[in-house]
């Protein structure tokens, strides 16, 4: 329904202030439509001599202030604050008190009825950032009964605890219950010292998972004399678990070195056997069952490479089947380090043969192709052995690709190696992984050094 224009109810226009007669709808000199002027109230306000507005009622209204004297506005009274009546004008009854928050309903309630469109009462105001509602893991017991909150369980000594929040379980996903930090895991990163012997080994800057293994120890010869060992596996990425054929290479490997040389095998026989026991270990892990076989028909067998390093007060024996390698650093920097161990792969078949220089082989696509490795698809078994007696001290170093990629040669690796690496194997070793890590980790790292000669039984990293 449209309204009719009103007439004007006030003396000048609200836009040029011309003057208006009685009557008038529109302006005469700019056209102002006068029906939108608002009528004039039937009732004005009286104002007291103090420009404020007397309260209906005799209620003594308190005066508000513009400021509370320091240019701050001055704070509103609230309803609550005042007497107040009743339409008959008895007193109001005094509220009660406020109830004690209760649980959020499962369903949110319909909204009561507002003066004020737009606006939903059935839910608090919502903070801009919600804090976590994992307990804090700092959160003590005594701190807990102040507060009268629970303290977080403990974990026992079985369980993995968080190595973000240093308090919550790990479970079987590998994430905290605490906190949800994802956990490393366990092979990612491994370091292990065993008397003046260490390794390390890392997953590097590429991979998803760490595919390398080790095994270090120590023993001593039937005449007491000391032996280091140190076997070094590398999976092969292309076949199937290449993770569980490294582990199973480099436990068996070792087992049987530490098991052979106090019986007074010849070391380097005790190599050739290690390597043998070694290859038995991930052949067995082929053994599937004929379901397995069948459902994934086109899975190869678990392989792996492997070198390993046996040092005595005299002796220096290494073995290896694959592109790991072992290198020989003198104590003596000005005397030349060496290379110990020929590369089963398809570069150092075209260096072998004359066909291409080393450079020229190791540029190539193929360089990295290996030739042998141990699975049960590999082909006939050649382990390879070599003694050396060296006439001065120095260190071992045994390493996957992962490390000699970024140091190949002798001189490269002993320029990347402290100069105390005799003393503190570990830092030595820690340093070497990181060399290969700055150069970009494109591979699994693994290392470790053995100071020749064997130190006495006891003696350890500094």
């Amino acid at each position: 329904m449209s309204q009719m224009p009103q007439q004007a109810a006030v003396p000048k226009c609200p836009s040029c202030e011309e003057p208006l007669e009685s009557g008038d709808r529109f302006c005469g000199a700019c056209g102002y439509d006068l029906s939108v002027v608002p009528a004039r109230p039937e009732d004005s306000p009286t104002l007291a001599i103090n420009g404020a507005v007397p309260a209906p009622d005799g209620v003594d209204w308190p005066v508000a202030r513009d400021s509370d004297g320091h240019g701050h506005p001055a704070p509103a009274h609230a309803a609550a604050e005042l007497p107040g009546t009743d339409s008959g004008g008895s007193p109001l009854a005094p509220p009660p008190p406020p109830a004690p928050p209760a649980a959020p309903p499962a369903a949110p309630a319909a909204a009561p009825a507002s003066s004020a469109p737009g606006v939903r009462f059935d839910r608090p105001d919502e903070p801009d950032e919600y804090p976590l509602q994992a307990p804090d893991p700092r959160l003590t017991s005594e701190g807990a009964a102040a507060t009268g909150q629970a303290p977080p369980a403990e974990p026992t000594a079985a369980e993995k605890v968080c190595v973000a929040c240093r308090a919550g379980r790990v479970d079987d996903d590998g994430y905290c219950e605490n906190c949800g930090h994802a956990q490393p895991r366990e092979r990612d990163h491994m370091e292990q010292e065993s008397g003046p012997i260490a390794a390390v080994s890392d997953r590097g800057l590429r991979h998803h998972r760490n595919e390398d293994a080790f095994s270090v120890g120590c023993t001593a010869l039937p005449d007491g004399a000391p032996a280091s060992v140190a076997i070094v596996c590398d999976g092969v990425s292309s076949a199937t678990r290449p993770d569980d054929a490294s582990l199973a290479a480099s436990r068996a490997a070792g087992e049987s070195l530490l098991g052979a040389l106090p019986r007074g095998t010849h070391p380097q026989q005790a190599m050739h056997d290690a390597i043998l026991a070694a290859s038995q270990a991930v052949n067995a892990l082929a053994d599937e069952p004929a379901t397995a076989r069948e459902q994934a028909p086109h899975q190869n067998a678990p392989a792996c490479t492997l070198v390993g390093a046996v040092v005595t007060a005299g002796l220096l024996v290494v073995g290896w089947v694959g592109d790991s390698r072992v290198y020989w650093v003198p104590a003596d920097r000005t005397t030349p380090p060496a290379r110990l161990t020929e590369d089963d792969s398809w570069a150092a078949q075209m260096v072998a043969a004359g066909l291409m220089s080393e450079a020229e082989a190791y540029a190539d696509e193929r360089a990295h192709a290996i030739t042998g490795w141990l699975g049960a698809d590999a082909y006939e078994l050649e382990p390879h052995t070599a003694s050396f007696k060296p006439d001065r001290p120095g260190v071992v170093v045994v390493c996957t690709d992962g490390l000699w990629n970024y140091a190949e040669s002798a001189e490269e690796m002993a320029e990347a190696m402290p100069l105390d690496a005799a003393a503190r194997p570990l830092h030595g070793a820690r340093v070497l992984v990181g060399h290969a890590l700055d150069g970009g980790g494109h591979d699994n790292v693994t290392v470790a050094l053995l100071p020749f000669p064997a130190p006495p039984q006891g003696a350890g990293s500094a």
